[in-house]
């Protein structure tokens, strides 16, 4: 059965490759265009010209999600179409990288505006919708470092992707009984096949980024990236994560898993947060609500 797909920051990335290859399976998906110049143009392009070369579905939209306007739009001109939305992917965020003391207040609030608030605002746009149909799928793209090894320099970004986390797991037991199913998927870093790094905020306070290129952490950016660099495999692509998501697309309804870990440095996520989860299964019995947990069909 072709699923509806709305796929926010799918310009480029792992939102272009899961648009992509979820289309090739055979299913509608509404790719969401969004940059940070506006000019969108480039990237409606590549994807025509993708469903045309494969004869597939894939349709762009813009979204932007710091605009409740915009994403209610978008949602709006899905719903005209295709009369439903089945699946939704939270997969738009932005990085930062530097120090964490030589970002402003404003920077980091516009890294959780985009990566935690931009969900909610799809969210309200869309849950209504899906809970009249008493189904429907939302899919978080998080990060492996929530519950894997963090490294120096993302502080912002790597705390507003736990933020989002903990957000999806309420919103799942939330959703449960209104038989909308939840899946966390936490990617490994990657540094080629993103514009992560490339597109990443850069601090709004130089002068503190100076302090700390002159003192005792001298040459730390260089370390981090070569480090970082040091754990991805060489044949490593961001691909992993959409043929995560053809994976998950595949299986029925009512058994889609709760997490999944396109992972290739081996972080060690997955087993961490097998405790975190279990830790939530445990509270939730004792509190009597362990069925809450579970799906209803």
């Amino acid at each position: 059965m072709a699923h509806i797909y709305l796929i926010t920051g799918a310009s480029t990335g792992f939102g272009a490759l899961s648009a992509r290859a979820l289309a090739k399976e055979g299913h509608v998906v509404f790719a969401g265009m969004y940059s940070h110049d506006g000019d969108t143009s480039k990237y409606e392009e590549d994807a025509v010209a993708f469903a045309h070369e494969h004869n597939v579905d894939l349709r762009t939209v813009p979204l932007d999600l710091l605009s409740q306007e915009s994403v209610d739009a978008a949602v709006q001109h899905v719903l005209g179409v295709s009369g439903r939305i089945d699946v939704v992917v939270h997969n738009a965020g932005h990085m930062n990288y530097g120090p964490a003391e030589s970002f402003t207040a404003e920077q980091y609030l516009r890294l959780y505006d985009v990566n935690v608030v931009g969900s909610q605002r799809l969210n309200m746009a869309v849950l209504p919708h899906m809970r009249r149909a008493r189904r429907g799928h939302l899919v978080w793209i998080g990060s492996s470092s929530t519950y894997g090894g963090i490294s120096p320099y993302l502080g912002a970004y790597f705390a507003a992707k736990a933020a989002q986390d903990n957000f999806a797991q309420s919103y799942s037991i939330e959703l449960a009984a209104w038989g909308i199913e939840t899946t966390i998927v936490s990617p490994g870093v990657f540094t080629q096949g993103t514009n992560h790094f490339q597109d990443a905020i850069q601090p709004g306070r130089p002068d503190v980024v100076q302090e700390y290129e002159d003192g005792p952490t001298e040459g730390f950016g260089e370390q981090i990236m070569t480090g970082t660099a040091a754990l991805i495999p060489p044949d490593a692509h961001p691909r992993v994560v959409a043929e995560a998501l053809v994976e998950l697309a595949r299986l029925p309804r009512g058994q889609k898993p709760f997490r999944m870990f396109p992972d290739l440095t081996k972080s060690g996520a997955d087993a961490a947060a097998a405790v975190v989860d279990d830790n939530r299964v445990n509270m939730h019995r004792k509190m009597g609500m362990l069925e809450d947990l579970k799906v209803r069909l």
